[in-house]
């Protein structure tokens, strides 16, 4: 691995911030030059994103890219990033979503345009850290960080009432985020002994799977357990809780979704569009990186629960949509109930659940956002969230059309379009997994309802005769708009006719998920040996750190 490759992610996440200092010295009244620079700077970060995903070998160590050096070495943290096929391809996605967002607020936003755009490059930094930090304190470091600059865009450039989404927003995931920090510092004195602790990820992981496998194997004598095996039956239920409670307010999962609507609709586009592309997108992959892995035996107690809420979410986005007149809370709703399919596959614990679930995140960051991207430049020509003002505008915008349905299509997995993809694979692998039959049954009434009340939103917003004069003045997407849209409907056809390039650097991270998650399921056979985690090792004072060593066990022969 070349020096360049070993800092190509540390260039793709700080990037960003080298812009920000640039912003800072602009007036702020150069507002074209504000859109310019940061458009600029996203358009970089784009091109080094695409350039790691490429660098990525999917046959090759399970964390890639790594870059390691000390930080605070008494407390056992030390600065570590790497990725993995499934992080590799979220980074790729924020890093595709940021000129997007650009570009849809160059008319949207009229005030404070140096500070949004500030806002949006420290925010692209924040999420694309929590992306790829190997090192769990890091990693809260970077979740934490993600709250401030989204909170500004919701408070600051949202609509009639933003303050009141903000601080809603704000105060559900800071109140998850303190009870997973708590966790957090449980698992750094339960996973290690006094001068071997560390808030390595890989360190925690691996100190944990033989208490996780005991706990698997232990039947009615779990009580008898000492040892770190005995502190995990006691404790691992309510640090489980701590992190599962953390992400499930940022996917959102019902019943903890109810930030959800008011902040998607009040936030201003290019808010909305990163909450539902990028930052929903991180709470189900700390379900799969850390609370999962970590305490999969107090998972196996509570999976069921956990399939049921999401088979809820499912159902109820999908009904509260069929209930919804506002254009943006319908768009809303959905995705709680798309999320929903994220994490059943999650839950489900088979090969195929588990890709459709990554695959489906992707996705879901594709088609919501553009949904959210499409019908913000429809409210900036009519100041209108209602359905009951529009009727009939194909007639008068054909292009914008054209690709609301495209978007719409991909929305409802449509075969040939990319979400079908990751449908289709998470419903298979409920199905196949020890769940129970309800639980895809459940999961395909929400297909059927997604389809119902996208069209039908559809047909009343866009078929029929005219219903408003004002309608008749609309004007069609022009050219920005047509640049900032159909990057959205390529990866939609390409996505959907195309998944295997996509799902071949997914696939080995998902295997690798799967047996892990497995390892505290009741009678388990698979031995921590079989899933351990090599990683880069710690530098000594003055020297590069080591390359990791090749796993051991059958995960080694499926790289």
């Amino acid at each position: 691995m070349s020096l360049f490759d070993t800092h190509l992610l540390n260039i793709v996440v700080y990037l960003p911030l080298l812009f920000v200092a640039l912003l800072c010295l602009l007036p702020a009244g150069e507002r074209g030059q504000v859109r310019a620079v940061t458009l600029i700077g996203m358009l970089v970060d784009l091109a080094l994103g695409v350039w790691a995903y490429l660098r990525f070998e999917p046959a090759g160590p399970e964390f890639q890219l790594e870059h390691r050096v000390r930080w605070l070495e008494q407390l056992g943290v030390s600065y570590h990033v790497g990725v993995d096929g499934l992080s590799i391809s979220l980074v790729l996605l924020t890093v595709f979503i940021g000129p997007l967002v650009v570009l849809a607020s160059r008319t949207a936003i009229t005030e404070r345009v140096k500070e949004f755009h500030i806002a949006l490059l420290l925010l692209q930094v924040a999420m694309m850290g929590a992306l790829v930090s190997l090192d769990v304190l890091l990693f809260y470091v970077f979740w934490e960080a993600m709250l401030i600059p989204m909170y500004l865009l919701v408070g600051v450039w949202g609509g009639e009432d933003r303050q009141a989404a903000a601080v809603k927003f704000f105060l559900y995931t800071l109140a998850g985020s303190l009870l997973m920090l708590v966790a957090i510092v449980a698992l750094y004195f339960i996973s290690g002994t006094a001068g071997t602790r560390s808030f390595d990820y890989a360190a925690i992981y691996n100190s944990l799977a033989e208490a996780n496998r005991q706990l698997a194997t232990c039947g009615e004598d779990c009580g008898r357990l000492t040892g770190m095996a005995g502190a995990l039956y006691r404790w691992g239920p309510w640090m489980f809780a701590a992190f599962a409670l953390a992400f499930a307010i940022k996917v959102p999962m019902w019943p903890l979704h109810t930030w959800l609507p008011d902040a998607y609709v009040q936030a201003p586009t290019g808010g909305t569009v990163l909450l539902s592309a990028v930052m929903a997108k991180i709470g189900v992959y700390g379900f799969w990186r850390y609370a999962i892995p970590f305490f999969s035996a107090a998972m196996h107690q509570v999976r069921p629960v956990l399939a049921a809420l999401a088979v809820v979410g499912i159902v109820y986005g999908a009904l509260m949509c069929l209930a919804q007149r506002d254009i943006k809370k319908l768009i809303a709703y959905s995705s709680v109930s798309h999320l929903g399919y994220c994490m059943l596959g999650l839950v489900a614990l088979t090969s195929e659940g588990a890709s459709g679930s990554a695959y489906q995140m992707l996705n879901h960051g594709v088609a919501t956002g553009a949904l959210f991207l499409l019908f913000g430049l429809l409210h900036e020509r009519r100041q209108t969230r209602l359905m009951s003002d529009y009727g009939g505008i194909a007639k008068v915008v054909p292009v914008y059309t054209a690709a609301f349905l495209i978007m719409t299509f991909s929305s409802v997995a449509v075969p040939g379009t990319n979400s079908f993809v990751g449908e289709f694979l998470v419903l298979l692998g409920t199905f196949k997994s020890n769940l129970g039959l309800g639980f895809g049954v459940f999961a395909t009434l929400g297909v059927i309802l997604g389809a119902a009340y996208m069209l039908w939103m559809v047909q009343k917003v866009f078929f029929g005769p005219l219903t408003h004069r004002d309608n008749q003045n609309l004007t069609d997407l022009n050219a920005r708009e047509l640049v900032t849209v159909l990057p959205f409907v390529v990866l939609v056809v390409v996505m959907g006719l195309k998944p295997q390039p996509f799902l071949d650097r997914i696939n080995p991270a998902t295997e690798r998920f799967v047996s892990r998650a497995s390892l505290g399921a009741p009678g388990s056979q698979i031995q921590p040996a079989d899933v351990r985690i090599n990683v880069m090792g710690l530098p000594s004072s003055g020297e590069a750190a080591a390359p990791h060593a090749q796993p051991a066990g059958p995960l080694a022969d499926r790289r």
